[in-house]
């Protein structure tokens, strides 16, 4: 029994190290967004249902959001942020549409498919 007790410990440690591994992986975002710059880098960015966009926001202490247009307005809404950032899993296909709000003419679009 002293023998298998190593064995199980080893095995177990393997097992929770694949799964924390696996995990990880899948919360990445498809992709990043630069807020910086008074825009969104890229402006423009096509993922699959279900993939999460992150947008990073860097801009010298500018406070910038993410507000969504049409569909997703009120729904797709990040608080205002100097830095730090702010994630949105998008479910349905659709092109979606979103702004700024205190810099109107900063926009941005996700297209799903």
């Amino acid at each position: 029994m002293k023998k298998l007790l190593p064995l199980l410990a080893a095995l177990a440690t393997v097992t929770s190290l694949t799964a924390c591994g696996s995990a990880d992986a899948s919360a990445e975002p498809a992709v990043v967004i630069d807020v910086k710059n008074m825009s969104y880098t890229p402006a423009s960015v096509t993922i699959e249902a279900g993939q999460t966009v992150q947008w990073r926001f860097d801009d010298n202490g500018l406070p910038h959001d993410v507000s969504g247009d049409g569909a997703l307005e009120g729904v797709l809404q990040s608080e205002l942020l100097t830095e730090g950032t702010y994630e949105y899993t998008f479910g349905d296909p659709g092109t979606y549409t979103y702004h700024c709000t205190p810099h109107p003419m900063m926009v941005g679009m996700v297209i799903v498919q």
